[in-house]
């Protein structure tokens, strides 16, 4: 709890005495206040192939490089899994028209897309970049959390009273839903994951199905597969599309969840006025 407190009173601090910065361009974040995953990527997803000339940037976490990389160019897949990390390598193969950029320092890696004349730009987790103007997404999920602390004696990131800030607020199951069906199934498949809070995929696969988990953004060898579909003598790997990107070069036969967000007409129509209005005199 002391830490707790002294967590607490740095983020109430920054954000209160924060001047966000306009860089002349539309700028959507797709953020959260609890820790670990609750659909950015795909809802990210969901919005940003709506639109052309669009970048999304984001950290890049657990990647094995540092600084700002280009991942993808209008599609163009520059980089390799290792340089951009796997969210990134996601919103690379989903988004055909895209520009993706990792960089921990997002302002710079804003000021690239727009010198790579991209016209709107998507924050991945950007709800805490209290330093850039922008339109807040803050996605709300559906589990209910009992306590309410932030880090770390709870599982918020920032005080749930900030809720206030944000533009707009998703709250899953009624803004936003999963849709979710698997590709490529086979009669005896085993699910091995890494993300962050597997058993939320519980209520999409089928029952009696081996289930594997590896730490967030684990990076897979392939002979650690090999051995687990041996062991329990499985005929494909069930997987994720996050996880499936680092595992599409080892020639096994995965089966993957895929995923897919539906919106809400009312929040899409606000981040379409938010492009179209943007830079207008009121």
């Amino acid at each position: 709890m002391p830490l707790t407190l002294i967590y607490c009173v740095i983020v109430i601090t920054k954000r209160k005495f924060s001047k966000p910065e306009n860089f002349n361009i539309p700028i959507i974040s797709v953020g959260n206040l609890i820790v670990g995953g609750s659909g950015k990527t795909p809802f990210t997803i969901s919005l940003a192939k709506r639109y052309k000339e669009v970048a999304v940037i984001l950290r890049g976490y657990k990647r094995e490089s540092k600084g700002l990389i280009i991942v993808s160019k209008k599609g163009k897949i520059v980089a390799d899994i290792k340089q951009s990390g796997d969210e990134a390598m996601l919103y690379a193969k989903s988004l055909q028209n895209a520009t993706v950029i990792v960089s921990e320092n997002r302002e710079e890696a804003i000021k690239k897309a727009k010198k790579m004349g991209e016209k709107i730009i998507f924050l991945d987790d950007g709800f805490n970049k209290t330093k850039i103007e922008k339109l807040d997404i803050l996605l709300i999920p559906s589990q209910k959390y009992k306590n309410s602390f932030c880090l770390p004696s709870g599982p918020y990131r920032e005080p749930k009273s900030f809720e206030k800030f944000a533009s707009i607020i998703a709250k899953e199951d009624i803004d936003f839903k999963r849709k979710v069906f698997i590709k490529n199934p086979t009669k005896r498949m085993i699910l091995i994951t890494a993300i962050s809070k597997p058993k939320r995929l519980d209520k999409y696969i089928p029952k009696g199905i081996k289930k594997i988990y590896f730490p967030d953004h684990y990076s897979f060898k392939k002979s650690e597969l090999e051995k687990l579909m041996k062991k329990y003598k499985a005929t494909s790997i069930l997987t994720t599309n996050k996880d499936a990107v680092k595992m599409e070069n080892f020639n096994l036969p995965l089966s993957i969840l895929e995923l897919d967000i539906e919106i809400n007409e009312e929040i899409i129509k606000k981040c379409e006025d938010f492009i179209n209005n943007f830079g207008k005199i009121p």
